[in-house]
């Protein structure tokens, strides 16, 4: 696999990745509700709890796109 592969699939994989996180995080914004109210059938969870999960799996979402899919598709353009 040469660089120019590398760096072509790591870009992708950012942009894939950032997509899905906003995805997620639009459906959490706009239905809310419904996702909550589906979750609940399945699991005992308060709405705060509900909540406090899904932004802290967001944000391990987002944090580990950006160390293992960004920040190594920058330092190769950097470098090269």
């Amino acid at each position: 696999m040469t660089i120019e592969i590398l760096s072509s699939i790591l870009g992708w994989a950012t942009i894939i990745n950032l997509s899905i996180i906003t995805l997620w995080f639009c459906v959490f914004t706009f239905y809310h509700d419904a996702v909550f109210r589906l979750h609940s059938k399945w699991f005992k969870l308060s709405e705060e709890k509900f909540d406090t999960i899904h932004y802290a799996g967001m944000a391990f979402y987002k944090l580990a796109t950006y160390l293992f899919n960004l920040v190594p598709y920058l330092a190769i353009k950097i470098v090269t």
